[in-house]
């Protein structure tokens, strides 16, 4: 057998945390697309209508481009990732203290429990720095210095 001199191709091996990195913001895709139509809370205010349905469209093609970025483990992807992380860690410390619950509960419907909505939240900006030191940690991974996903 003869050895190929295409040794260029060779791609390191996918780490395990970059696959399931991969998976998480597939989720995330889904879940923010699930809620198209629904009133989206942004920046201390709870948009209803056309300007929900944008932002949600807005933020499903962010996740989709993660996505992507992380399957071809591309460079841009990681920071991007990073500022996506930041930029959701701020929009749910506004929503937290610009929202108040008595405009949720009329948005809703029903009544919310004040101490719940905020460990929620706490917990959710916990989630998101972990998640963002995790992805600070994996920038070796992220090969790909290429400026275009489909090149």
């Amino acid at each position: 057998m003869e050895e190929s001199d295409d040794n260029n191709d060779y791609e390191p091996r996918r780490p395990p945390g970059l696959t399931l990195l991969g998976g998480l913001y597939l989720f995330f895709f889904l879940i923010t697309i699930s809620g198209f139509g629904q009133p989206i809370p942004f920046f201390g205010a709870i948009y209803q209508g056309r300007v929900a349905e944008m932002l949600v469209y807005l933020d499903s093609i962010l996740c989709l481009y993660i996505f992507l970025g992380l399957i071809k483990r591309q460079r841009a992807t990681w920071y991007l990732l990073l500022g996506y992380n930041l930029f959701q860690l701020s929009n749910t410390g506004v929503n937290l203290i610009g929202i108040a619950p008595t405009e949720l509960e009329k948005i809703l419907g029903s009544r919310v429990d004040h101490s719940r909505l905020v460990s929620s939240n706490l917990t959710v900006m916990v989630a998101i720095v972990l998640l963002t030191v995790f992805i600070f940690r994996q920038r070796s991974a992220f090969t790909n210095r290429s400026l275009y996903l489909f090149k």
